[in-house]
């Protein structure tokens, strides 16, 4: 797996949009294989996602990002985990061990809800899970993304 992060003074940095590094760690799970940094020169979003695209990133975790190249990432299959703040290494080894949901590395006003299913998290584990997960078991969900 290929996990990138834009890094700003050895942060998460604040915008993804904005960010001129990226850190690229490869993974052997539960630990780091290699590591590379690269820099974004790219000045239009478009072009970012592709340099992004390019380099087979899996998962980005980043703080703020704008919708549109929220979409374009994801669209093209990368796992965008927004909302994240803090020491680059820090939440790099949060994530490799599990703990990236639980790790209060969240930005103000995230509360990282959309964290909960993965990195082996389950789902029904978050408190204001219980009820969907009933709702799940009778049924009653159209969808994955109601609750």
């Amino acid at each position: 797996m290929r996990i990138a992060i834009p890094v700003w003074e050895d942060k998460v940095s604040p915008l993804l949009d904005t960010a001129s590094r990226l850190l690229v760690v490869d993974t052997e799970e539960p630990s780091e294989a290699s590591r590379l940094e690269i820099y974004l020169d790219e000045q239009l979003i478009s072009r970012r996602c592709l340099r992004i695209l390019g380099l087979d990133v899996n998962i980005l975790i980043c703080g703020a990002i704008s919708r549109s190249f929220f979409r374009m990432l994801t669209a093209s299959g990368i796992e965008v985990i927004p909302g994240i703040s803090g020491p680059a290494e820090d939440v790099l080894r949060a994530c490799l061990k599990g703990r990236l949901a639980e790790s209060g590395f969240f930005m103000p006003g995230c509360t990282g809800d959309g964290l909960y299913g993965r990195f082996g998290f389950s789902a029904f584990k978050h408190p204001r899970n219980k009820s969907r997960k009933r709702r799940v078991q009778e049924g009653s969900l159209e969808s994955e993304g109601e609750a």
